[in-house]
């Protein structure tokens, strides 16, 4: 049984963390700009963030809190991996001029593709923050028995947003794909991945 208030609240909040700009959305553009495994890239974003929400609102988030060797991992092992993925993208700005859409070589197989949304997802740590501390804290202090419409409405945020970031960025990828626009978007991903590891270094 679903209660309307608990899911819509759970929509709401949902929504209003997972659409901002971040080092998994940026990724899920470039890989719909890109049309390479975007039902892959979709998908597992989906799918890990309907476990991670799960799990918070189960009590996990409340355990990850208290643990301050699990916090350390989580911070510097995802400011490693947030550097080496800035760098990536400065390096493609710096070295292409356009997206070449034709290019089969820079197409990754569908195994190489969710290897790297499962790695990008679990390895950054404000993941953890959105879904399994805050959504899960704040899922947690409802009534037992609206729990599961407050994660279901959290869920439903994660598949619409994704869906319509990574099929949007398909359709537009004529667009997308011009020299100009792919440089400020390889700038920009690079930009957002080092800003966000230097906050968890210096946080």
């Amino acid at each position: 049984m679903l209660f309307a208030q608990s899911y819509l609240n759970g929509l709401g909040l949902g929504a209003s963390l997972i659409m901002a700009i971040g080092a998994q959305n940026a990724h899920v553009l470039r890989t719909g700009i890109q049309r390479s495994n975007v039902g892959v890239t979709v998908a597992a974003c989906i799918v890990i963030d309907a476990l991670l929400i799960g799990l918070g609102v189960a009590g996990a988030g409340a355990l990850i809190q208290d643990s301050p060797l699990l916090l350390g991992l989580a911070r510097w092992g995802g400011a490693a991996f947030l550097i080496w993925y800035g760098l990536r993208s400065w390096k493609s700005l710096l070295g292409s001029h356009s997206l070449d859409l034709a290019s089969q070589s820079a197409t990754p197989t569908a195994r190489k593709a969710l290897v790297s949304v499962v790695a990008l997802s679990l390895l950054n740590p404000h993941v953890y923050l959105d879904t399994v501390v805050l959504l899960g804290s704040v899922g947690g202090s409802y009534p037992v028995e609206q729990r599961t419409s407050f994660s279901v409405g959290a869920m439903t945020a994660s598949v619409l947003w994704f869906c319509a970031l990574g099929f949007g960025a398909v359709r537009l990828s004529g667009v997308l794909q011009r020299p100009i626009v792919w440089k400020i978007i390889e700038g920009l991903t690079g930009a957002i991945m080092l800003a966000l590891a230097a906050s968890l270094i210096l946080g």
